[in-house]
């Protein structure tokens, strides 16, 4: 049993480093040099529900994303956004490369129309308008939740 902890543990603290250095390293890493190229930019970073300014989230993605952000809204860009997304349903039949994932869409397909209902659930065509939208009009919050993501997006 010790064994099998220790194994976990060695996964879990991997998992996080892995986890930190493709969400916060690399997303600052070209951000940074995106800004250094065109600081008269706009730049969208897509993350997630759950996360807040206090960098103290429940889960390890949620203090990752939290600190992405708020590293992201300290570079000179003209104007950054952080899009917060809850859950985002295919539009237009479009099928994920990711087998869990479709599996999941497939599976939730007919409740999708309950789901839309929900203020806080998008489709990708709705995030899709909603990116242009924001980046070529900007917005009055620099973070934006799905709800009015969604409103942004119809």
């Amino acid at each position: 049993m010790f064994i099998l902890m220790l194994i976990l543990n060695i996964w879990n603290e991997n998992l996080s480093t892995f986890y930190s250095i493709v969400t916060y390293e690399l997303t600052l890493s070209t951000a940074k040099t995106l800004a250094k190229l065109n600081p008269n930019m706009t730049f969208i970073y897509v993350s997630g529900s759950g996360t807040d300014s206090t960098e103290s989230g429940r889960t390890m993605w949620a203090r990752v994303k939290e600190r992405t952000e708020n590293e992201l809204l300290r570079l000179p860009f003209k104007s950054a956004y952080m899009f917060r997304l809850r859950l985002i349903i295919p539009a237009n039949g479009v099928k994920s490369k990711t087998k869990l994932y479709q599996l999941m869409y497939d599976v939730m397909k007919p409740f999708n129309p309950l789901l839309k209902r929900f203020g806080s659930v998008i489709t990708s065509e709705q995030l899709g308008r909603a990116m242009v939208r924001v980046g070529k009009d900007g917005y009055s919050r620099s973070i934006i939740e799905s709800s009015d993501l969604k409103k942004i997006g119809k």
